[in-house]
């Protein structure tokens, strides 16, 4: 039941991160092209676990996420507003799928469980 219920919540954050999207001036084709590129923070890996679960949780920190959106919008950059709202919509994304942020043992650990 809980589970269920933390994936509407990241579902419902996905669906924000699509509308706050519409209001940027940007084609629909940027947050398709955009939306699985935080997924470069998985690079880390090549080197270590505990490299690859910082670079993997700096990419995928929804706290992160909503600061570049808040700079941006105080900075009136788009490309800052943009840079948040994909992260935090691949964030939820990735939520709504079981990935979580990593612990440095294991990519399969999370802070939502074991993968």
């Amino acid at each position: 039941m809980m589970k269920n219920l933390l994936k509407v919540e990241e579902l419902a954050m996905f669906l924000l991160s699509i509308y706050l999207f519409s209001l940027l001036d940007y084609a629909w084709w940027v947050f398709l092209l955009l939306i699985l590129a935080p997924d470069i923070g998985m690079l880390g890996y090549l080197i270590n676990t505990k490299v690859g679960a910082l670079t993997y949780n700096i990419f995928h920190h929804k706290g992160i996420a909503i600061l570049l959106l808040v700079f941006g919008w105080a900075a009136i950059s788009e490309e800052i507003m943009l840079a948040g709202i994909i992260l935090f919509g691949h964030s939820s994304m990735d939520r709504i799928f079981g990935y979580g942020l990593k612990f440095n043992d294991n990519f399969k650990h999370t802070h939502l469980g074991n993968l």
